[in-house]
């Protein structure tokens, strides 16, 4: 089940843009020890707000690094920049991305809207909520906290298992419940280098 993106707000050229940016970070990592640094003033109005995003790296289809945040805390163009030297350079479950990898590299990038609350008083009521191919889910539980993105569903479509996968990946036992349990959804605009090819041309 592909990803749907709910709220389109960047153009074509504005996703080819991120998707410049992002490369030439991981590129710039990999020569420097560092990601780009980005001025927003230069870029288009449409990607200086500040706006939440994760960057998804992949080859041959293998997830190789995904980091990003919840929460806008800087202009869009500096929070892809950001992410895409730490997916490639950070992420703990991988080691940093070598040279020879570069080029193999698929990356994505999700720009996320605001989460809002999701109210349920058992596990079914909660799955009822779930839109599948649409919504991220964070589930949070005293310390234990984790997200799923909306692509997610690509590889785990049936709600039940996308939700006790979330509940694995939060460190919480796959039948996890308790009523203490809380979860936020959020849509995200989810685009890679095949949706933009020929942008700009």
């Amino acid at each position: 089940m592909a990803p749907t993106s709910c709220t389109e707000t960047l153009s074509r050229q504005d996703r080819a843009t991120l998707l410049d940016v992002a490369r030439s970070s991981i590129q710039h990592g990999l020569r420097h020890g560092c990601a780009l640094v980005v001025e927003p003033e230069t870029y288009a109005d449409t990607l200086r707000p500040p706006r939440a995003t994760f960057v998804t790296l992949e080859i041959s289809g293998q997830l190789r690094g995904c980091i990003g945040a919840l929460a806008a805390s800087q202009p869009l163009v500096q929070d892809v920049a950001a992410h895409a030297y730490a997916a490639a350079f950070e992420d703990p479950r991988f080691p940093a991305l070598r040279e020879d990898e570069f080029p193999k590299l698929d990356i994505h990038i999700s720009v996320l809207s605001p989460p809002e609350p999701l109210y349920f008083s058992s596990e079914e009521e909660l799955l009822a909520q779930l839109r599948p191919g649409v919504d991220g889910l964070i589930i949070h539980f005293q310390t234990y906290r984790a997200t799923f993105l909306p692509a997610v569903w690509e590889h785990l479509p049936d709600p039940h298992v996308f939700l006790s996968q979330l509940k694995l990946k939060a460190g919480l036992p796959l039948d996890f419940w308790s009523p203490e349990l809380r979860a936020e959804h959020y849509t995200a605009e989810y685009f890679g280098d095949a949706d933009v090819a020929g942008a700009g041309a």
